[in-house]
């Protein structure tokens, strides 16, 4: 008896992910049947070969969402269609050399960071957010931190002034939760980012937003449209922030729970690293994605895959393929050949990669410099995960500390 298609949703995805994607492998292969909201099908990817090929391969495993068969039966109501959206003209849906310049404009805006400055921000904020709790002795380190600084730093990157950035980090976290605040945390982002490329037009500054247009509007730029700067910019920061966010809260739960990085806490600096490069393996935030496009009949993993097909990325369940994992154990070291950036033509740009991971590693280091005896405030088993098959973040990581003053 064949196995039923697999809902992508449900409570296992919160508590035992790694488990599930076991079960899924097992019952269905490298590649598994599953549904949507309202029974829409698709297909989960979970093999790291089969994930290569399709992330590989532009043509055949388009991210033209036109191409989908199933628009007939989507409402417009369906909770999905932020994720994967029709006629979106962000840098997400642009296919072939038009999609290869937008990601070069957006990689030469963000390489022009200063990593010097890029770390004097992440830590002036992140001291600024350690002023405000580390009196008290205790902290949810994810609501009251985490889940604060990433946009922070993003919205200076940009251009946006001081005092626009706890708007915009109550926007972004509305946006991320997908509940009754959604769509007006959408709409807050939309009007900011508008009137902020009003502004750079007509006084440029030494900013993201400023370069992307000055490539945009340049004679070999391609002709970009402030429409499109802006839907690129908003990808940028909805997709740099929560993501780093999770990658500080599970890096925290980690060094807090795992005996193995206990000594860092008390000074070792290179076990952070090892400690989020072990997180992207093991507890990356963006455990799937939606999505490519079938743009012809094929065959992946031993399964018809039909012209029109949505294909899901399943970033964590590759990452923990025992294929290519073969004994089992964490990988902390080196060895970056996960897929929690992506691959191919439209994984993370790279240098939008060193960003998130300055603004990540320069989180923690604070956290530790300032709160040195900081330690869980419950128990481990007893931390939750926000419900979610797409990213896997705490809902609160609570910490006590000894109380110190503010700088």
């Amino acid at each position: 008896m064949t196995p039923a298609p697999v809902p992508l949703s449900g409570p296992r995805f919160q508590t035992e992910p790694a488990e599930l994607y076991r079960e899924m492998r097992r019952d269905h292969g490298a590649v598994v049947p599953v549904v949507l909201d309202g029974d829409v099908p698709a297909w989960l990817v979970l093999g790291y070969r089969e994930l290569h090929q399709v992330t590989g391969d532009p043509v055949l495993f388009s991210r033209d969402s036109d191409l989908w068969n199933q628009w007939d039966r989507i409402p417009d109501d369906w909770p999905l269609l932020p994720m994967i959206g029709r006629k979106q003209p962000s840098i997400l849906y642009t296919v072939g050399e038009r999609h290869r310049e937008r990601a070069a404009m957006i990689s030469d805006a963000l390489e022009a960071v200063d990593p010097f400055e890029l770390r004097a921000q992440a830590e002036k904020f992140a001291d600024e957010l350690i002023d405000a709790i580390c009196a008290k002795g205790e902290s949810d380190i994810v609501g009251e931190y985490a889940a604060l600084l990433p946009v922070r730093v993003l919205a200076t990157l940009y251009g946006f002034t001081e005092e626009q950035g706890p708007g915009l980090v109550t926007a972004l976290n509305d946006m991320v939760n997908g509940r009754e605040g959604a769509l007006a945390g959408q709409q807050h982002l939309a009007t900011s980012m508008a009137r902020l490329l009003a502004d750079r037009k007509a006084e440029p500054a030494d900013d993201v937003v400023s370069r992307m247009l000055a490539t945009a509007h340049s004679s070999d730029g391609g002709g970009f449209s402030d429409e499109e700067v802006m839907q690129d910019l908003m990808v940028m920061m909805a997709a740099g922030h929560q993501p780093t966010a999770d990658w500080i809260g599970n890096s925290l739960r980690l060094m807090l729970t795992d005996e193995r990085f206990a000594a860092s806490l008390f000074g070792g600096r290179h076990s952070v690293a090892e400690a989020m490069n072990e997180v992207l393996w093991e507890d990356t935030p963006t455990q799937n994605v939606a999505g490519r496009w079938a743009s012809r009949d094929t065959q992946l993993g031993g399964r018809r895959v039909r012209t029109g097909d949505l294909l899901l990325l399943g970033l964590q369940g590759a990452n923990s393929d025992p294929q290519v994992r073969t004994d089992g154990s964490a990988l902390t070291g080196g060895n970056n050949a996960h897929f929690s950036f992506g691959h191919g033509e439209h994984r993370c740009p790279f240098p939008a990669q060193e960003v998130a991971e300055v603004i990540a590693r320069t989180g923690i280091e604070v956290v530790l410099d300032r709160l040195p005896d900081i330690d869980l405030a419950v128990p481990a088993e007893s931390l939750t995960r926000r419900p979610s098959p797409w990213l896997r973040g705490l809902t609160e990581l609570p910490v006590r500390f000894t109380p110190v003053p503010a700088r």
